[in-house]
């Protein structure tokens, strides 16, 4: 292209501004990177800010900041690259509701080793990015990924996200769980998380953990862990009230099997639930998908139609899907605080192991309540099918098998 003598006056050589910038600019902290740009403008005259700021990239408000700089303008501090107060402010001050937003989008989605202190999340920082935006905040992922760190959330390994990832439903279920769950705390009505947490021999068994005493003076337990020399063993069951963060545990001495699990949230009920919820229609459980809870289990639901029937209210029972269950808020808000607090101290007897659940307390609030059941529950009962149809079960339209709410027999017709 050929330019005439005219257009050559004023014309300013950005490439070569560009050039100067890619050289030395690297080498450079912030603020003389600001005052680098400046002295270009500057010696460009009239149109060298909108140039530099084209060549460099930097905005024209900071080539403007330089300019004052340059000017003799407040310096920063000694030692400072910015003046005491400068910087952008944090977005949880700016957006004083974000935490709570986050927190909420990430309630449904979160798992984690309940033995550890961090937690990781199924979801992606842009997808929660994308979600926070819906809700009219202005963020993008890496900003929730620093909130995240924050946390005390960590990054996920490939290997644990096959976790329950083969039944396609997995995610919608989590969904129907959380909303189920969240509609009955808004009406005030009883939600509770069930499981049964880790068997435990009871003797003197080495346990898993530290604690602080004397050097040299560690407790003295057997060189094996035999069963043939336990003298029994513990099966604790635990029910966590979501709305009240209390938890109920019953330590059983035999099996744990659907009797010993509808005992045990009997046990909650008459202790703790039926007072605190006077006017409950309706009991939300979220349990499991195995074990004494099991989905398919008949002497489960058979154990549920008595209790309704006993305590005059349905109860709506939720799973997770299979492969999930470190994803019950039981193993986070309950468990984890109850391993803590037993690290190190053998289970020498029924006794201390009744003391270090009652024990235990978190700065959030969380109470827990433990009771013996020192029932003996038989293994390998049947169920017939003739007992199946005295079952009063209503089965939700989506996931019936997970889904499903049993009502008193003398108040519901059976759908």
């Amino acid at each position: 292209m050929v330019w005439g003598c005219g257009e050559l006056v004023g014309m300013i050589d950005e490439r070569g501004i560009g050039v100067r910038w890619e050289l030395v600019s690297g080498s450079l902290d912030e603020r003389q990177r600001r005052l680098l740009a400046a002295s270009e403008a500057r010696s460009h005259g009239f149109g060298g800010v909108s140039a530099v700021a084209r060549a460099t990239g930097m905005s024209r408000r900071t080539i403007q900041r330089g300019l004052s700089d340059l000017d003799g303008g407040a310096e920063p501090g000694v030692g400072r690259v910015r003046r005491a107060g400068a910087g952008r402010r944090p977005l949880t001050e700016t957006d004083p509701e974000l935490l709570g937003d986050l927190d909420k989008l990430l309630d449904p989605a979160v798992r984690g080793d309940p033995e550890r202190p961090l937690r990781w999340t199924s979801r992606s920082a842009a997808n929660l990015a994308r979600g926070l935006r819906e809700q009219g905040h202005q963020i993008v992922g890496r900003s929730v990924h620093r909130l995240l760190v924050g946390l005390g959330f960590t990054m996920q390994a490939n290997r644990k996200t096959r976790e329950g990832s083969d039944d396609p439903d997995r995610d919608a279920q989590f969904a129907h769980i959380s909303d189920t769950v969240a509609d009955a705390l808004k009406a005030q009505q009883p939600v509770i998380s069930v499981d049964t947490k880790r068997k435990e021999l009871v003797g003197d068994f080495k346990a898993v953990g530290r604690e602080w005493a004397p050097s040299g003076q560690p407790v003295q337990v057997n060189t094996h862990d035999f069963p043939s020399h336990a003298k029994g063993k513990a099966i604790p069951y635990g029910v966590f009230d979501l709305a009240a963060n209390q938890g109920w545990v019953s330590v059983g001495i035999s099996f744990d099997t659907a009797q010993f699990a509808a005992a045990a949230i009997k046990g909650w009920w008459r202790h703790l639930g039926r007072s605190r919820y006077p006017h409950a229609r309706i009991l939300t459980i979220t349990a499991d998908c195995g074990g004494s809870n099991s989905a398919r289990g008949r002497l489960w639901k058979l154990e549920l139609q008595r209790l309704a029937d006993e305590l005059g209210i349905a109860i709506r029972v939720l799973h997770f899907p299979p492969g999930t269950s470190k994803w019950n808020r039981i193993e986070h808000r309950l468990f984890s605080f109850i391993s803590i607090n037993w690290r190190g101290k053998p289970l020498t007897d029924y006794a201390t192991i009744i003391n270090l659940i009652s024990g235990t307390r978190t700065e959030t609030g969380l109470k827990v309540y433990v009771s013996l059941d020192e029932t003996t529950y038989e293994k390998g009962i049947k169920v017939t099918n003739a007992q199946m149809r005295t079952v009063n079960i209503a089965r939700d339209a989506f996931h019936g098998d997970w889904n499903y709410t049993i009502h008193p027999t003398a108040t519901v017709i059976k759908s």
